[in-house]
């Protein structure tokens, strides 16, 4: 694996990882009874997304150093991701 790979399967662990914290202990507008005027009550009251981002990135190194690890040992490659049997064609083979 490459430095481009490894930051971009960080990036996308990462964004994934965000989109699961995100939701999490959300107090929105409604729930503290505070509603500016403009804006649903379903909005955040307090987003906290300095806290939930730092949240974020320890998980998003651990699971990257678990797929990365992965990938790096040769534990899984390529071919055994390969459902169609693409891999066993010329075009692939290079002839």
């Amino acid at each position: 694996m490459g430095i481009t790979s490894a930051i971009v399967l960080f990036a996308i662990v990462w964004f994934m990882v965000f989109f699961v914290v995100l939701p999490l202990r959300m107090v929105t507008q409604g729930d503290a009874g505070d509603i500016t005027p403009g804006t649903p009550s379903s909005a955040p009251a307090d987003p906290q997304l300095r806290r939930k981002a730092k949240i974020t990135t320890l998980w998003a190194a651990v699971i990257w150093v678990l797929i990365a690890g992965t990938i790096m040992s040769g534990v899984i490659t390529v071919r055994d991701l390969d459902w169609f049997d693409r891999m066993a064609t010329p075009a692939f083979n290079g002839n």
